[in-house]
């Protein structure tokens, strides 16, 4: 990098450099990993150079040029203001784009829906859920907004409350108190560890108690990968449906057919980052949760 770049942002020395590429692609780039200042990654285009660093720019990785365009995908907007966009996310939607994942995200409909966060890292998002998991979502429009709420997670002011049906009879609430890190032999899933994981804190209330399954609600007090998940089936109880961490074996065939982790993140609060005030929304469960719950409820009633 020339030293006389030195104070100028990323994005505009990329510019200067790049003249044959756009701003938006060149920001994306940034964005999608592929610039480098002396081997380390920067992922900010408003990052201030020093002068004298050693760029390097991935231009051979087309997937990470989708995975950061517009698209045109439908969304449950349940709250939008200046600041935040609360959504109500389907089961099936990618949250981040990612290997097997580089479009068709949440991440591509956000930018779609309001141009402005192209500006944001990751357009805004600052947290996720799993692919498979539905419900609410809180995503900030401005950079500022973005600190707030990051700042608001780790300081475990962030409301999440989700509906989860789990495998077995569960009588009583409790607290779930275990870390949470990849696991030692098979990388793409979590567990509880006993050295080495991030601390985790889940608790969870009976909502209601069928033959071969519960309806519980679970709280997080942290948000680690995968933690409803994990701290179930760490407990003896998955959640119904779980491809990862769930059971097929021995599970009656309205349980086993259902096609997805029975899990909806149903209740999000926070403190609104412009004007203090705490809010919360609710959504209820989507169709799919609904029709096995009512299944459920009719199998009850026939066998009494």
């Amino acid at each position: 990098m020339p030293a006389d770049f030195a104070g100028m942002r990323l994005d505009q020395a990329l510019a200067n450099l790049l003249p044959d590429q756009s701003r938006n692609r060149l920001q994306a780039w940034v964005r999608a990993g592929r610039v480098s200042l002396d081997d380390v990654a920067v992922c900010i285009p408003k990052h201030k150079l020093k002068g004298g660093e050693r760029l390097r720019v991935d231009v051979d990785a087309p997937e990470a040029d989708v995975a950061h365009a517009a698209q045109d995908i439908a969304l449950d907007v349940v709250h939008e203001d200046d600041a935040i966009l609360v959504l109500n996310k389907p089961a099936g939607l990618v949250v981040h784009p990612g290997s097997g994942n580089w479009q068709g995200t949440l991440l591509n409909a956000l930018l779609h829906h309001c141009e402005a966060l192209v500006q944001v890292p990751r357009a805004g998002i600052v947290h996720r859920l799993d692919k498979d998991t539905s419900g609410l979502l809180v995503v900030a429009k401005t950079l500022t907004t973005q600190t707030h709420l990051v700042r608001q997670l780790q300081a475990r002011s962030v409301h999440r409350e989700y509906l989860a049906l789990a495998h077995g009879r569960l009588t009583s609430g409790g607290r779930v108190d275990a870390p949470i890190g990849r696991h030692p032999t098979q990388r793409t899933r979590m567990a509880v560890t006993s050295g080495g994981g991030r601390d985790a804190v889940t608790h969870y209330r009976v909502q209601r108690v069928f033959e071969d399954c519960t309806l519980v609600s679970c709280r997080l007090e942290t948000g680690r990968t995968h933690q409803i998940r994990v701290h179930m089936a760490h407990i003896g109880h998955p959640l119904v449906g779980d491809p990862v961490y769930g059971k097929r074996r021995g599970a009656k065939p309205l349980l086993a057919a259902f096609a997805r982790q029975a899990l909806h993140a149903t209740r999000l609060g926070l403190i609104h980052p412009l004007s203090g005030a705490p809010m919360q929304w609710q959504v209820d469960a989507p169709a799919d949760m609904l029709a096995l719950l009512a299944a459920l409820e009719a199998g009850e009633a026939d066998d009494a």
